[in-house]
Parts: structure tokens; C-alpha cells; sequence
């Protein structure tokens, strides 16, 4: 009984105990999945605070945000988890525990922004690509006196050739992957979408805007944009504010711009002595004792200022934002310049749970510039007599227009009193709605308005050299160019297993009506005073004198249907198609449609269970893709039509009694015109070494452009109402390979150095020029004049050569009487002016190698960057050296230095020849950048930069003439023939605030 009694005694102090034990455990728990307050504070990477961070619960929708100051208040439990995360930040995630106040540091997360690619109605990540695209960061960006966008890029990209003179009006010229038209203009140049609207005006944006910039090269990148993808896209994003993020900055900087390279032409003692030691004298009336340097008295230094502020925010269903920039850029000749004023806002808002959102975006540029009669201008200034000076005793400009020659007019005279005025207004207007139907699947509309309005007006006063005797002479013109697009496509995105699909199917429909406006041109005016200003106060005497600008209206129509295909599976295997059918009103009515399919596929060898053995290779992945885009840029509405217009040599004739213009056929009729195609093969392999410490990639790719577009085709006037038509028939083939590199070279606590080299060759071949209708062996171009020279030409457009082939005559040195020599087509060495048959292939402009180096350099705060950029293998033509060497007429113009070693007998020194045909090739100290940047301890002020930069520091060439970096666009690329504005060396101190 005792030992029942002990053990039930025993039993039941066990139950209590297990109950206490049991309690305490209950209460515990209990304790554990309480709720708590949890309090902290964000911040960023310099110890700010940072608004708009999501904080939540892990695994629930439990969650809140930062306020302004940083700080959050949430209710959550110890076991729970909490995750930070922000747009464009790294996520954190952190158990609560015992904690309840937490402070959390969010960094930025660089690597994922820079990974991701606007490839055209969507994007996609840098390691799923499958065609050729270049992207570039605002970071990347080059720095210095920049009017144009597309400068941002020069010595960049691989395979991008952009080409600026020192004229602050001149737009760039830029090349993709070699020439591969036989047209001018927008036809050459890559097609621009802006924040998603395709051919807007790249004029629209400050460089400062700019967020980043996407090239894509191939056509399996380029033909979801179809027939005007030809010669490449080039994607701009603008800057918008990340989620969380309220900011503030402001970028200017003030410039000095200097001539950095002269002619040097002899000065009037030196004129003077090389006539009198070759017997010669100047006339009276071409020698008042002067000392004039011509080129000092037109030349100046320029003067440039850049402010740009903006500010935006977001938050968790709107963001928005600002911005104005103002540019004063002062060229460095005379009565040259450039004021633009762009204003930038946008406002985007979420509804019903961010289902729909909702996106309006205004862009406005003002510009204004002035210009001088630079074709004038600039050959006086180096030809006008150095002898006489600028004014006569009665403040007149001193001319002598009797005097024969290249110098005849007085080169200030030409800038004073000839005026060039261009008010330009651009702006867009772009509104988007994007809906989320289902997850993965949504649809965005979008519709953009773009007005152009060009006001240019030019005045030619009563002291005018070139409008003599007429009282002065006004032009205006007044046009209105109209684009509107309107866009809507579907996105469906969709992940299932290791399988990873996205659709797009969309429509576009864009109007463009252009020349909308008048030109007139009269002439004798009371006085100079009003300019151009009220041109009824002009009193012209003869109806002729009163001219109005051939320029007709007309209204272009472009339709489109689009869609593609993205296919990835496991993250190795990578395939993508696309096929756009676009119409177009430009064309003959029996191909106004036309097909641009594309396809490509991508192999992510990394992927492979076998490179885990290969542990230097953190990336690698091979790609290939063939499509088609067609080029219908450049065209007007009435191309392919029979167009009836003013004949030239007879615009008015009496009519019953009434003058009328004289109208009848201008351009035949094609009813088969269609588009230029080009079918691009593009082969690329993208790496990664040492945990991406060093990153690249290759491309090989030909490209091949059929039906070509050409305006003077000859045809029989039995057929037709003249004698030349517009055709498709010609063919060009470029082929190249590209290779660019990036890699982190250094990289300490302190000290990074990363290094960024790129390098292309493009051999570029016209491979025909006829079918079995349209027959023609070449094209014969570049009239480049002078003396006894006005119906030559200088390049040949010729099957198995080049574009900008030259086509020159054969020099063969000196005679024993010191005079310059040539060999004829018969092989023989003639010392007279050669035939036009004598003339000789010569080389080409097309470079061989097109290169650029960019260095970054990062110490504490301190920052340098510089690029290094160039071309090899290509001809300029230095035809301003040819027309200047004359020393038999150095009593009617000046010459050079150079010429003071040839004979004054030699009456053939100014011919245009291989003698003058000089290697284009340079390296160019490009850009260079000193930068220190201040993190003041004040939360208003995140970072204040400081730095100083200068532009074209020097230049390595063989070229003698001013710079080697010659227009490469155009039918006539590589030719330096007077005209050329000079280039400039440029030196600027910045200011970045952000706040």
C-alpha cells in the first residue's frame, strides 16, 4: 500500500509539474507570437534618409513605407521576417528577434539598372539578349560643350562613327556599321525612340535628361521597328525618379572654346616679298599697306554656359517630374551661335491597385540660331589679299570687285552684313495608358504629337558683297512640320518551370505632314534698319524679284502591325522571332507593304554543367540572329508619283494678258518604288572573366541592302515625260566584325580604375548598280569646282568599290621647269590640265578601323576619366589645300606657307589630284575629366560635385589640313573642300548638386 500510495503520490505530483511545465511553455509561446512595435530608420549609402522604402512582413501583405525623414512603425511578431526593398535599391531581409528598434542601410543595386535593356515595346535583361545592342549609362556619358545628343556617344560604341565640326548648328553626322544607301540626310542615320516614341527628334532632349541610352545594331534587333530600322535604333530613356525617392539637382558648367588649329597663311610682308622675288607686284588698288590677318579678324573666342535643373519624386502610385535646361553656346566665329531653352515634365499616376496607370510626358525646345554665308565666309577667309584692310578711310568695307580669283570678297564685309537667323520650336507631347489585365499579360496605348515649327530669316544689307546693288534683300520662311504617332500593344509575360515565355503584338499608325508654311524673297529696302523685319516695306521693281520658296506640302502615312516572341529555357537556351508588316503612302501602290521578319536564338554556355570546371569564366553565351529592316527615311509623300511643278529656266509666262508660273511635269511616275531592304547576319559571343571583373563581346555580322533607292535612272521620254526616273536597283554590302571590352583593372578600398577599349572594321562594297531594265555603270560625284574645274568630279559610286571611292587625276611630280605633271589614261606624263577620262581610282573614305579607349579613375573623392579615340585606313580629300596652292595667282589671293616651295611657273599646282589625297587617319585626346565630389553632413545636400573638363586636347595625324575628322555622311564623305568649320579646343568648369 505504501509503495501505491508513494507511487500515486509521486504520479501526481508528475501531472502538476508536467502541467506547470506544460503552462510555461504555453505562456511562452504565447509571448513569442505577440505583436510588437517595431520602429527604425533607412538610410542610404552617405547616411541619408531615405522616403518611399516598402517595408513588410515575409510572407505576408502585412507592410508600410518610410516617410520623409526615413523613419517606419510596424506591428510584427519575433519570429517574423522583415524585408526592405526600393526600385533601384538592394532588398534586405531581417529577423526581428528580441529587437525592436531597427535601422537599415539600403545601397543602391547598380548592377541590376545596368542589366536591364530597353529593346523597342518592352525590355529585357542584358543576359537573355540574342542580338547585337550596345547600352550606355548616363555615367558613361562624354562631357564637355555638347548641342547634340549623339556626341554623348562618340568613341563608345563599336561600330558607331560619329563625325562634328566646331559649328555650334551643325548636327553630327553618325554612321552605324557603315553607309548603306545611295541617299542623304535622315536616310543615313539611325532611327531615334524616345521613352518609347519612335522618330522623335533627338533635338528635344538635353544631354542631362538622358538616363541611358540603347543601340541596337542587327536586324533581329532592329525589325520590330520594320522600314525605317535600316541604319540601326538608338533607344533614349530620360530620367524618372525611383520608388521612394524625392530629388532635386542642378548641372551647369561654363566653357572657354579656342581655334585649335589654323591656316597658316603668310602675312602681308611675306606676300609681298615672294612676288617681288618672283618679278611680280600687287596692283595699286590691292595694296593700301596693310597688315591684315583675315582669319584673327573672324575667328574669337567662344564663350558657352549650361544650366540644367530638375526635380521629381515617387512614390507609391505616382511619380513625377521636371526639368529646364538652358544653353548659350558662342561659336568661335564671328556672328555664330546657338541659345536653346528645353522645359521637361512628367506625370505618371496608378489606379485601382496599380492596375491602371496612366503617363503624360510634355517636351518643349526653343532654340535660336545665328549663322554666317559660311561657304563665303571661309574660303575669303583664307584666300582674301592680307594687303589691303577691312575698311576704307570712310568706314565702308573695302572691296574690289573687279579683282578675278578665289578672294574676291571681303570676308568681314561677308560676315557683318549678311545676316542668318533660325528660330526653331519643337515640341512633344506623349500621353500613355498601360492596363493590367491578368498577371503577366497588359496592354499599353500610347499616342505623341510632335510639332516643329522652323522660323529662318536671313538679311542681306545695302553693303552687301553678295547682293549687290539691290537695297538690301530679305527672305523669310515659315514651317510648320506635324508628326503624330498613335501605338497599342499587348505584353504578355509568363514563367512556368524552368520555361520563360513573353509575347508582344501590337499596332501603330503615324501621320507626318511636313512643309506646311510659305517662303518669300524680296529686295530693295529705304533702309537697313528693320533687317527682315516687315517685308512690305520692300519695293522691288520687277515681279521676278519677289521669289517664294518651292517647298510643297504634303502628308505621309505609315501603318503597322508588329509582333514577337521571346522563348527561355532553364536560362540557357534563349530564342526570339519577330515580324512587322508596315505600310506606307510614300510608295508605288504595288508595294506599299512589306514584310521585316527577324529572328535569332542565344545559348548561355555558362549555364552548361561543364563550365563549372572553366572558373574563370563567370559569363559566356553565344548568339546568332538574321532579319530584315528596310529604310524609308528621308522620303517625301509623293515619291513614287507623277509630279507636276515649276520648270526650271522658265517660272512665269504670259497668260491672256497675266503672268502665271509655268507648270508641267517634275518627276515621273513609279508605281513598284518600294522601301530599300537590308537583311542583316549577326553572330556575337558576350564573356565574363573572374567574377565579371572583365566583360566583352564579339560581333561578326554582313550586312546586305537591296533595292536601292536612286533618282536618276535614265528612261525613254517615248515612256515617260522625262528623261530620269526613281528606281530601286543597286545593291551595297558591308561587312564587319566589332570587339569591345570592359574590365576593372584595379579595385581597393580606395582606389578603382576601370578600363574600356572598343574596336570595329567594316569593309563597305557597292556590289550593283543595275538590273535588266535600269542600266547604269556608275555614279559620278563630288562637283567640288574651281578654277577650270567646274565639271569635274572627284569620287565614282562604282560596283566593287566603296561609297566615297575617289576619282582623281594621277600626279607624277615636277618637270624640270618646277612644273606639276600627270599621267594621262594613255600612261603618259603630260605637264597640261589632264581630260576628265584621265582620272584614276584612288582610295576610299570609308575607314578600316574605327576605335576608342575610355578610361575611369576613382581615388576617396577624387575622379578623372578620359577617351581616346580614332580612325584608320581612310582618304581625305584636301581640296582646300589644292585651290590654295596657286602661285601664279598669288597676286589675286594668298597663299599658304607650303606654297613658298613651289615655283611660281607652276600653273597647275591648284589642280585637284591624288597629289592632295592625304591618310585620314588620327588618335585624338578626346575628352578628359577632373572631378571632386563633396558629401556635406547635412541631410538636404547628398553630394556636391566639382570638376573641370576639356575637349580635344590633341590630335595625332598625318593630316595637313585643319582636323582630320571629316563629315563621313552623305554620298560624298571625306572631303575637306573650304567649307569646314574649324575645330575647337574646349575647357569648362562644372557644378553637380544633388539634393
Amino acid at each position: 500500500m505504501k509503495q501505491n500510495y508513494k507511487f500515486n503520490y509521486l504520479l501526481s505530483i508528475g501531472k502538476w509539474q508536467c502541467l506547470a511545465i506544460f503552462l510555461l511553455l504555453f505562456s511562452f509561446n504565447v509571448l513569442a507570437q505577440s505583436s510588437k512595435t517595431i520602429t527604425g530608420k533607412v538610410t542610404d549609402e552617405t547616411n541619408q534618409p531615405v522616403p518611399g522604402v516598402t517595408v513588410r512582413i515575409k510572407g505576408s501583405t502585412a507592410g508600410t513605407s518610410t516617410n520623409t525623414d526615413g523613419i517606419y512603425s510596424i506591428q510584427a511578431k519575433s519570429d517574423d521576417v522583415l524585408v526592405y526593398s526600393m526600385l533601384g535599391g538592394v532588398s534586405k531581409e531581417i529577423i526581428i528577434g528580441t529587437q525592436t528598434n531597427i535601422n537599415v542601410t539600403i545601397m543602391p543595386d547598380n548592377q541590376t539598372l545596368k542589366d536591364v535593356v530597353v529593346i523597342g515595346y518592352g525590355t529585357a535583361n542584358k543576359k537573355d539578349l540574342t542580338g547585337a545592342i550596345t547600352s550606355i549609362n548616363a555615367e558613361e556619358f562624354n562631357q564637355g560643350v555638347l548641342v547634340n545628343p549623339a556626341q554623348l556617344l562618340q568613341g563608345k560604341v563599336a561600330g558607331l562613327n560619329v563625325t562634328k565640326s566646331g559649328d555650334p548648328n551643325a548636327k553630327p553626322s553618325t554612321i552605324l556599321r557603315g553607309p548603306s544607301t545611295l541617299r542623304e540626310g535622315a536616310a543615313q542615320e539611325p532611327f531615334y525612340v524616345i521613352d518609347g516614341v519612335p522618330g522623335a527628334s533627338i533635338d528635344l532632349l538635353a544631354p542631362s535628361d538622358i538616363e541611358n541610352i540603347d543601340i541596337l545594331k542587327d536586324a533581329s534587333s532592329t525589325a520590330i521597328y520594320g522600314s525605317r530600322a535600316a541604319n540601326g535604333v538608338i533607344i533614349v530613356t530620360t530620367k524618372r525618379s525611383k520608388n521612394g525617392q524625392a530629388r532635386l539637382s542642378y548641372n551647369g558648367y561654363a566653357a572657354v572654346e579656342k581655334v585649335s588649329k589654323k591656316y597658316d597663311m603668310l602675312s602681308a610682308p611675306e606676300l609681298r616679298q615672294y612676288l617681288a622675288d618672283n618679278k611680280q607686284a600687287l596692283n595699286a588698288i590691292d595694296d593700301d599697306g596693310s597688315d591684315t590677318n583675315w582669319q584673327s579678324l573672324l575667328e574669337r573666342t567662344g564663350y558657352s554656359q549650361n544650366h540644367n535643373i530638375s526635380y521629381g519624386g515617387s512614390g507609391q502610385s505616382s511619380d513625377y517630374g521636371a526639368s529646364v535646361n538652358y544653353l548659350d553656346n558662342k561659336g568661335i566665329l564671328k556672328n555664330t551661335s546657338l541659345k536653346r531653352t528645353i522645359v521637361r515634365g512628367y506625370l505618371n499616376q496608378k489606379f485601382f491597385n496599380d492596375r491602371l496607370k496612366l503617363g503624360l510626358t510634355i517636351t518643349n525646345s526653343n532654340s535660336k540660331s545665328s549663322d554666317i554665308y559660311q561657304s563665303q565666309a571661309l574660303p575669303n577667309m583664307l584666300f582674301y589679299l592680307p594687303t589691303v584692310s577691312p575698311f576704307n578711310a570712310d568706314g565702308t568695307y573695302k572691296e574690289n570687285y573687279n579683282r578675278t580669283g578665289s578672294g574676291t570678297r571681303n570676308p568681314l564685309s561677308i560676315v557683318d552684313n549678311n545676316n542668318i537667323d533660325n528660330l526653331n520650336n519643337k515640341t512633344l507631347i506623349n500621353g500613355m495608358a498601360q492596363v493590367n489585365i491578368i498577371d503577366g499579360l497588359k496592354f499599353t496605348a500610347s499616342v505623341s504629337s510632335q510639332r516643329d515649327q522652323n522660323n529662318y530669316s536671313t538679311y542681306l544689307n545695302s553693303q552687301s558683297g553678295l547682293a549687290r546693288g539691290v537695297n538690301g534683300q530679305a527672305q523669310k520662311i515659315d514651317v510648320l512640320n506635324k508628326s503624330q504617332v498613335l501605338e497599342g500593344y499587348f505584353n504578355y509575360d509568363r514563367t512556368f518551370g524552368k520555361h520563360s515565355l513573353k509575347l508582344l503584338g501590337g499596332y501603330s499608325w503615324q501621320e507626318d505632314r511636313t512643309n506646311d508654311g510659305f517662303g518669300v524673297t524680296t529686295q530693295n529696302f529705304s533702309n537697313d534698319n528693320l533687317g527682315y523685319n516687315n517685308l512690305f516695306l520692300s519695293n522691288p521693281t520687277l515681279l521676278s524679284q519677289i521669289a517664294f520658296n518651292n517647298a510643297p506640302i504634303s502628308t505621309l502615312r505609315l501603318i503597322s502591325y508588329y509582333g514577337r516572341v521571346q522563348y527561355n529555357y532553364n536560362e540557357k537556351y534563349l530564342f526570339q522571332a519577330s515580324l512587322r508588316n508596315d505600310g506606307s503612302s510614300a510608295f508605288g501602290r504595288n508595294n506599299r507593304w512589306g514584310l521585316f521578319p527577324a529572328v535569332s536564338a542565344g545559348w548561355r554556355i555558362i549555364g552548361e554543367d561543364f563550365m563549372q570546371a572553366v572558373p574563370v569564366f563567370s559569363d559566356l553565351k553565344l548568339r546568332a540572329g538574321y532579319g530584315v529592316s528596310g529604310n524609308s527615311l528621308g522620303f517625301d509623300a509623293f515619291s513614287s508619283l507623277l509630279i507636276y511643278g515649276t520648270l526650271s529656266g522658265s517660272n512665269k509666262f504670259l497668260n491672256n494678258g497675266n503672268i502665271s508660273n509655268a507648270i508641267g511635269p517634275v518627276r515621273n511616275e513609279n508605281p513598284d518604288l518600294k522601301w530599300e531592304s537590308t537583311a542583316t547576319t549577326n553572330i556575337g559571343l558576350d564573356f565574363g572573366l573572374f567574377k565579371d571583373r572583365i566583360t566583352g563581346s564579339v560581333d561578326f555580322y554582313v550586312k546586305q541592302t537591296s533595292d536601292l533607292i536612286y533618282d536618276r535612272y535614265e528612261v525613254s521620254t517615248t515612256q515617260y515625260f522625262l528623261p530620269t526616273i526613281t528606281a530601286n536597283v543597286g545593291k551595297i554590302k558591308n561587312t564587319g566584325i566589332e570587339f569591345s571590352l570592359n574590365a576593372v583593372a584595379v579595385k581597393t578600398d580606395n582606389f578603382r580604375w576601370t578600363t574600356s577599349p572598343n574596336i570595329a572594321h567594316n569593309k563597305n562594297v557597292v556590289e550593283t548598280l543595275s538590273d535588266d531594265f535600269y542600266k547604269i555603270s556608275a555614279i559620278q560625284t563630288a562637283q567640288l569646282g574651281g578654277k577650270g574645274q567646274s565639271g569635274n568630279f572627284s569620287q565614282l559610286i562604282q560596283p566593287g568599290y566603296a561609297l566615297g571611292t575617289f576619282n582623281l587625276w594621277n600626279y607624277a611630280g615636277k618637270n624640270a621647269a618646277g612644273v606639276s605633271t600627270y599621267i594621262n589614261a594613255a600612261g603618259q606624263t603630260i605637264a597640261t590640265q589632264p581630260l576628265t577620262t584621265d582620272a584614276k581610282i584612288a582610295g576610299d573614305a570609308q575607314p578600316k578601323l574605327i576605335y576608342g579607349w575610355a578610361n575611369s579613375f576613382s581615388y576617396k573623392n577624387w575622379d578623372l576619366n578620359f577617351l581616346v579615340r580614332g580612325v584608320l585606313g581612310n582618304k581625305i580629300l584636301n581640296a582646300t589645300a589644292a585651290s590654295l596652292n596657286n602661285p601664279a595667282d598669288a597676286k589675286l589671293q594668298n597663299i599658304p606657307r607650303f606654297t613658298l616651295g613651289e615655283s611660281f611657273n607652276d600653273i597647275n599646282a591648284y589642280l585637284i589630284s591624288d597629289r592632295f589625297l592625304e591618310s585620314g587617319s588620327y588618335l585624338r585626346l578626346d575628352n578628359a575629366t577632373v572631378g571632386y565630389t563633396i558629401k556635406p553632413k547635412t541631410p538636404s545636400i547628398k553630394a556636391i560635385r566639382l570638376y573641370v573638363t576639356a575637349n580635344n586636347l590633341f590630335v595625332i595625324t598625318n593630316y595637313t589640313g585643319i582636323d582630320p575628322e571629316i563629315n563621313i555622311g552623305g554620298l560624298t564623305p571625306g572631303i575637306d573642300n573650304n567649307n569646314y568649320y574649324p575645330k575647337t579646343r574646349t575647357f569648362s568648369f562644372g557644378v553637380s548638386a544633388s539634393f
